[in-house]
């Protein structure tokens, strides 16, 4: 089982109010399968759209840039209700974890029929690689520093 499961697994489902960052994501028709609901594929593309405007706004993605580069190297989703087109949805993100060359995000799905309460909630890890290599190397410290920060204000 990966890291990132074993977080998943542990982690209870967050709220709204838990959430730093969200991005709305209009939903197509097309993201709606033969069930009529969202197919599981879509939610790893609204996880990933929600994480890269979370670190473009918070002026993260310049710190992991240039020399630097990030894989996804894990990613789970767990299903609580049903989501489907037409309507909106708002992914919440907030940095759960940061190791020695990885940052977990954790994610939830939600959307107007319990505001509160996520539809969908799972997790997205980066590895933090030098582009040339494709090795993983440590996480910047200015992007630690300014994690840590936000975390404690």
């Amino acid at each position: 089982m990966s890291q990132s499961q074993q977080l998943n697994v542990r982690l209870p489902e967050l709220l709204r109010h838990e959430f730093e960052f969200f991005e709305e994501i209009t939903l197509r028709y097309a993201d709606n399968d033969a069930n009529g609901h969202v197919n599981n594929a879509h939610y790893y593309s609204f996880f990933d759209t929600a994480v890269d405007a979370f670190l473009k706004k918070n002026d993260y993605r310049q710190l992991i840039s240039g020399p630097l580069q990030t894989f996804v190297v894990a990613s789970d989703c767990r299903y609580f209700r049903e989501v489907s087109s037409p309507g909106n949805i708002q992914v919440g993100v907030k940095i759960g974890r940061i190791g020695n060359s990885t940052v977990t995000y954790f994610l939830g799905i939600f959307n107007e029929d319990e505001p509160n309460k996520p539809a969908a909630q799972g997790t997205f890890t980066h590895c933090c690689v030098t582009r040339a290599t494709k090795r993983p190397t440590p996480v910047p410290e200015a992007l630690r520093a300014l994690v840590t920060q936000t975390r404690g204000s």
